[in-house]
């Protein structure tokens, strides 16, 4: 480490009319460590400074820079500190980002194809008709009018597809299928309901879900 700097003016020359701001201020930049400028406000082009920092803001820092001891080089450590901390606290983002989750968790057959050229997108409304059963074939919901009649009075399920409002096997599903496509969606559990089920669906822990989709709408 560099030997600390030593005054150069006494009290007496810090008042004097003689001693200009300027090289106060140039000093002080020039032997204070980085936070203690910023503190001060005496970053920055020495002319600008100048020009908003008073005579007595100029002494004080001057005469604080010695008490404290904040020269040049002597925060290294605390700075080495600082960014370890923003690592550590970092970490996790990281691995969020890069995990491997495996192969996909849910299966996708197709029973009727689509157009093959209208996908939908992250974001994009979808309307469909679908019916779910467990692995027992268990219907547990369903929206698909069982009459014509009622097919004119019920309206196809519709969301925001890619955005998590329904369970990651339809979001990842459906971002595969074209438009007028219906598929089966085998979704394991992970993707689906996982530990917890829907007990008040019929859906118990850890079940395979099973969907038939067809999508209807793309907007």
């Amino acid at each position: 480490m560099a030997a600390e700097p030593t005054r150069e003016w006494d009290d007496e020359q810090l008042k004097s009319d003689d001693l200009p701001k300027k090289d106060l201020i140039k000093f002080i930049q020039d032997n204070a460590a980085h936070s203690f400028l910023s503190e001060h406000k005496l970053m920055g082009n020495i002319k600008n400074v100048a020009k908003t920092a008073k005579k007595e803001q100029l002494i004080e820092a001057y005469n604080q820079l010695f008490e404290s001891k904040r020269f040049k080089g002597t925060e290294v450590e605390e700075v080495t500190q600082s960014v370890k901390a923003v690592k550590i606290e970092d970490k996790p983002k990281t691995e969020e980002v890069v995990v491997d989750e495996g192969p996909p968790k849910f299966f996708k057959s197709v029973l009727k194809k689509g157009d093959k050229t209208n996908f939908p997108k992250k974001g994009d409304t979808v309307g469909c008709w679908y019916t779910g059963t467990l692995e027992d074939g268990t219907v547990f919901d369903t929206n698909v009018p069982t009459t014509a009649r009622k097919k004119k009075q019920t309206k196809p399920l519709t969301f925001k597809v890619g955005l998590g409002r329904v369970i990651r096997g339809w979001d990842e599903g459906i971002l595969t299928m074209s438009k007028g496509e219906t598929a089966k969606l085998e979704i394991e559990p992970e993707w689906a309901y996982g530990r917890k089920g829907v007990p008040d669906n019929k859906i118990p822990p850890n079940a395979k879900l099973i969907f038939e989709v067809e999508l209807v709408s793309i907007d």
